[in-house]
């Protein structure tokens, strides 16, 4: 079998197509972090409250979200190439327009913009790595995805506090904006013009489809499924961690550690390289317990529960005196949510085909989108009034929450038994 005719799963290209993915991620998080890296800046120059900003933010959020089913639906209608074509450069422009902002409102509007640009992202990576990787891979493939938005963050730290310091906050949107315009040449340069090799059947051993896997199952059909919902409401209360960390660290670095911007850049890397690691192994591990005969179910499950148990680490930061030893909590939270999302994102593909992957990631994306937005908006609230304890606490609830929501709804992860003619 040729690389030509080979289908998606076996095809050698895959491994450039998740690079240019992780790639995006990188790209998107970099792009995204550029007002939370220099909230203390911004906030004294637009003379933002804490609670201003969080609505900032939630405007961000409250675009992504309610815009992330739709991309789920345009990725499973034009396929990953045009979809990811049209998602970067709504937000790659709307990035480089932040250099034009004059006050909170411009810059909501130019958040929301960039959330709804960046709401393609994940649906997108989800359905592609389901159609170019078969199902002891997509794991893994979905690990080097994440591992983007944990080294984007962390690169993001210094890189934006390096420019910002250089060429000033303007400049800076301007430049990380061109990042994406960058990316978006590699991706039409590389990625197949064709959806033959998408919509091919993989070669996986277990699935047995009753039909085309590119077949598109209505959205009514999905959401009446507790599986589905399983998935929804873990990234509901489970993605609100993630966020906490990834819009107010550097803040909670200044306002609590009295960190200033040179040592924010030099500090805050270092949670989210933790991060990384924990996205390429919680990916790695389950497709190992898998190749070791383990069951689909079982190995999931295990690698979902293992970071369950590590994700309150966090709630530690709040007692400790030594700034160094909150960051390691800090680091072990983020360690232990991508290793626990790289395994909840994969779900999707382990219940059903390729053809409705997408539709299930913009659910779900949309859950875990409302879910942050409601906690940015509340965290800014309480630290207005109270302190950043009461949301740590409550961060370190959200994990057993999210994960004992998605045992208790999803029973055993397996292929989902949907009659053909119900798609017809």
């Amino acid at each position: 079998m040729t690389d030509e005719t080979a289908p998606a799963t076996q095809h050698p290209l895959r491994w450039a197509v998740i690079g240019l993915i992780f790639c995006a991620t990188l790209v998107s998080y970099i792009d995204r972090q550029t007002v939370s890296v220099m909230a203390p800046v911004l906030c004294k120059d637009l003379s933002m409250t804490n609670t201003q900003y969080g609505a900032v933010g939630s405007c961000f959020l409250f675009a992504y979200a309610l815009s992330m089913w739709l991309w789920g639906g345009v990725f499973d209608k034009v396929g990953s190439r045009l979809g990811y074509t049209l998602a970067i450069s709504i937000w790659s422009v709307a990035e480089i327009a932040h250099a034009a902002v004059t006050g909170i409102l411009s810059l909501g509007f130019l958040r929301g913009l960039l959330g709804i640009g960046e709401a393609g992202n994940w649906p997108g990576a989800t359905r592609t790595i389901a159609a170019w990787f078969s199902n002891k891979e997509r794991a893994l493939g979905m690990g080097i995805a994440n591992a983007g938005a944990s080294f984007g963050p962390a690169l993001a730290a210094p890189l934006i506090i390096g420019l910002q310091l250089t060429v000033g906050w303007r400049a800076t949107f301007v430049l990380t904006g061109l990042l994406g315009i960058l990316w978006l040449w590699a991706w039409i340069s590389i990625y197949p013009k064709s959806m033959e090799l998408e919509s091919a059947r993989p070669l996986t051993s277990n699935l047995n489809e009753k039909w085309n896997p590119s077949t598109l199952i209505p959205w009514p059909i999905l959401i009446r499924r507790k599986e589905v919902w399983a998935i929804i409401l873990a990234r509901f209360f489970g993605d609100p961690i993630w966020w906490l960390y990834l819009n107010w660290l550097p803040k909670y670095l200044s306002d609590v550690r009295h960190f200033s911007m040179k040592q924010i850049g030099a500090s805050a890397w270092a949670p989210f390289l933790a991060a990384g690691a924990g996205a390429l192994l919680g990916g790695w591990l389950s497709g190992q317990l898998i190749s070791w005969g383990w069951s689909v179910n079982r190995s999931r499950k295990t690698a979902i529960l293992f970071a369950t148990l590590l994700l309150p680490a966090g709630v530690g930061a709040a007692y400790v005196d030594s700034p160094i030893t909150a960051l390691a909590c800090i680091g072990v939270t983020l360690f232990a949510f991508q290793f626990w999302v790289s395994n909840v994102q994969t779900l999707a593909s382990d219940l059903l085909p390729v053809g409705a992957v997408g539709s299930i990631a913009g659910f779900a994306g949309t859950a875990a989108g409302l879910g942050a937005m409601i906690f940015t908006f509340t965290t800014g609230w309480v630290v207005d009034r109270f302190s950043y304890t009461p949301i740590l606490l409550a961060a370190g609830l959200l994990a057993p929450i999210a994960t004992g929501v998605l045992f208790l709804l999803i029973g055993s992860v397996r292929r989902l038994d949907i009659a053909p003619e119900q798609i017809t």
